[in-house]
């Protein structure tokens, strides 16, 4: 009878481990793989030289630096709500500011100032971005910029970026034809922005759509009147935690 239930135990634990495990964005491999091959590259070279003692701690360097780069690339699976006219954090991080702000300039959205709210990652948060709400892209546009520390409130306005609009979908006419912009932005060590959708895309809430490398910041604009349900403080988590409520206007709320 042990020796039957043998097999399942072990699957069973393996399987506990890839859930505990989140698997990582394929943008971040090619910087693990490169780390990885070095440290390997490395071991080999100072072992060919003679020098042992060395390779030991360079190799022991180099699997702890491929261990952080495969966790700071991580992108765990979320469970995302799926009520109509919900905005979902883009990303994991400390919301940073909340205050009224005009778009990227490059979107040409006008000169309108819009509720924004500010999410700032650290090193050690995850860094993939995600679809705030379901609907189509309808505009992506790079910046080129500065590579300011990403809590600075001029880093929206003078870092690198990359910006989407996505124009919502709903079956309720209310909560359709909203326009959402999602701003990638690097930071003081970030130097890669990856974003893999392009206008025209179907995109829904909480897939995972961009990387930034090495510390950043992601700004969401809301429609003109939208009250954030966050608050200056609090963290998120990309793809789960609620930014909003479409619909839901500051008069709705009596403030």
């Amino acid at each position: 009878m042990a020796d039957d239930q043998a097999p399942s135990t072990l699957a069973h634990t393996l399987t506990l481990i890839r859930e505990a495990v989140p698997p990582m964005h394929r943008g971040g491999r090619p910087i693990v793989f490169g780390v990885a091959g070095a440290t390997l590259a490395g071991r080999f070279l100072l072992r060919r030289v003679g020098l042992r003692r060395l390779s030991s701690g360079f190799t022991r360097f180099g699997g702890l630096a491929t261990a952080a780069c495969a966790l700071f690339f991580r992108s765990p699976a979320r469970v995302t709500p799926v009520r109509p006219g919900l905005v979902v954090a883009p990303a994991d991080g400390l919301v940073s500011l909340i205050e009224d702000a005009v778009p990227p300039a490059e979107l040409g959205l006008g000169d309108v100032p819009r509720p924004r709210v500010s999410i700032f990652l650290s090193v050690l948060d995850v860094h993939v971005q995600r679809i705030p709400v379901p609907g189509v892209v309808t505009a992506v546009a790079y910046h080129p910029g500065k590579f300011l520390s990403a809590d600075l409130d001029k880093a929206s306005e003078d870092n690198e970026r990359n910006s989407l609009v996505i124009r919502t979908a709903s079956t309720e006419p209310t909560l359709a034809g909203h326009e959402i912009v999602v701003t990638q932005i690097a930071g003081l060590l970030a130097r890669r922005i990856v974003c893999e959708v392009k206008t025209g895309d179907p995109v829904t809430a909480g897939f995972t759509y961009g990387l930034i490398r090495f510390g950043s910041r992601v700004d969401t604009y809301l429609p003109v009147g939208t009250v954030p349900d966050v608050q200056v403080g609090q963290r998120t988590i990309g793809g789960e935690t609620v930014l909003a409520h479409l619909g839901v206007s500051g008069a709705a709320t009596g403030e």
